[in-house]
C-alpha cells in the first residue's frame, strides 16, 4: 500500500522550545521523539535543548543524539515495529486527523492551491489564529508549559551558549511577495515579561516583587498562596511573605518591612469572610499602591472593593496580560 511504502521523517517542534530554564526541554523533545516512533517515523531528528538560545554546543548535540539511542535501546522502541497498532483510541485519532486534513487541502484547492492561498493571505490567516488560540490557553491556564508558565525558575539557569549569527541579507527580490508566515515559539510571551523584570532588576538593583498577605494556618491559606508564587514567578515576579497572619495587623506589618509596593491576599474563602476586608485597609493603611486579591471573591467583591481591594486574581483569566500590569 502507498502508506507503507511512504519514508516519514519528523523533527521535534521548535515551538515547543523555551530560553529560560531549558533543561526542561529534554523532557519536551523525549516526548516527542517518543512520540514520533510510536507514530511510525522512519528517521527523527531531535533538537538540541538550547536551540531556542543559540549555536548547540558538544553536551546540548550529545544530548539530543542521546536522546534516540536511550529510546531505541533502554526503551525498546526499536524493537517493535508498530506500537500503537491495533489501539482503538490511536486509530480513531489517526482516522479523525486524516479526515479534518483532507478537509484542509480540499479548502486549499477551492482556493486556486497553496500559491494562490498564500497570496491571498487565506493561510497565513489560519495559521495566526491557531497560533493565536494556544498562546491564550497557556496565558489562561487551560494548558500548562512547565518551566514556563508553571513551576517557573526564577533567577540564573546556568545555561550560557554562543549566539546564533545573523542571517544574512537577501541578495534577490522575490517574484512574488506574499505575507510572511512567523516561526513562533510558547514560551516567547512569558520570556518576554522575564527580560522585562530582569531589566528592571539590572537598573534599580533588585527584582520585582509582590508581599503575599496569606492569611490563616497554612493548611488553609498554601493552595492560593501557591498558585500566586507559579503566577509571579512567570512574569519574573519575586513573591515576598506568603508566611500566613491571623490578623490583618501583623500583615500590614509585614508589608511595610518587606520592601514591596504591591500587596496580595491570599488564603481561603472562609478567612476572607473574616479577616480581607479588615486586611486590605490595613495594606492600604501601610502604603500599599495597588492590592490585590487571589480567587473569586463572589459577594464579597463589592465590600472588599470598597475596603481598598484593586483587583482579582483568579484562574481563567488572561495572566499574561495581569502579569504586564503589574510589572508596569
Amino acid at each position: 500500500a502507498a502508506a507503507t511504502s511512504m519514508r516519514l521523517g519528523a523533527v521535534t517542534s521548535m515551538r515547543m522550545m523555551s530560553r529560560r530554564d531549558p533543561w526542561v526541554n529534554m523532557l519536551r523533545t523525549t516526548i516527542a521523539c517518543a512520540a514520533a516512533a510510536m507514530g511510525g517515523a522512519d528517521a527523527i531528528t531531535v533538537l538540541p535543548f538550547t536551540i531556542a538560545l543559540g549555536k548547540p554546543d558538544a553536551f546540548a548535540r550529545r544530548i539530543a543524539r542521546n536522546t534516540h539511542i536511550v529510546l531505541q535501546e533502554e526503551s525498546g522502541l526499536g524493537r517493535v515495529s508498530d506500537p500503537a497498532g491495533g489501539s482503538f483510541a490511536i486509530e480513531k485519532i489517526t482516522d479523525d486527523l486524516a479526515t479534518k486534513a483532507w478537509a484542509v487541502f480540499q479548502e486549499l484547492e477551492a482556493e486556486g492551491g497553496m500559491a494562490a492561498a498564500l497570496a491571498s493571505g487565506h493561510l497565513q490567516d489560519q495559521i495566526e489564529a491557531v497560533a493565536a488560540e494556544r498562546v491564550k490557553r497557556i496565558a489562561t491556564g487551560r494548558e500548562a508549559m512547565t518551566g514556563v508558565s508553571a513551576f517557573p525558575k526564577l533567577g540564573d539557569d546556568g545555561v550560557k551558549v554562543d549566539p546564533w549569527p545573523a542571517a544574512p541579507a537577501g541578495a534577490r527580490a522575490a517574484a512574488v511577495s506574499v505575507r510572511a508566515l512567523k516561526p513562533a515559539r510558547l514560551a516567547a510571551p512569558f520570556e518576554a515579561l522575564r527580560d522585562a523584570a530582569d531589566a528592571h532588576a539590572a537598573k534599580t538593583g533588585s527584582p520585582p516583587r509582590v508581599f503575599l498577605a496569606s492569611l490563616g494556618v497554612t493548611a488553609e491559606h498554601s493552595a492560593r498562596t501557591t498558585w500566586i508564587k507559579n503566577l509571579l514567578a512567570a512574569g519574573g515576579i519575586v513573591a515576598a511573605g506568603g508566611d500566613g497572619w491571623t490578623a490583618s495587623g501583623d500583615a500590614a506589618r509585614a508589608f511595610a518591612d518587606s520592601g514591596a509596593s504591591i500587596a496580595c491576599i491570599c488564603g481561603a474563602d472562609d478567612t476572607y469572610k473574616l479577616l480581607a476586608e479588615a486586611t486590605a485597609q490595613a495594606l492600604k493603611s501601610a502604603g500599599a499602591k495597588e492590592v490585590l486579591l487571589a480567587g473569586r471573591p463572589g459577594d464579597l467583591e463589592a465590600a472588599l472593593t470598597a475596603a481598598g481591594v484593586d483587583g482579582f486574581l483568579a484562574a481563567g483569566q488572561d495572566m499574561l496580560a495581569s502579569r504586564s500590569g503589574l510589572q508596569a
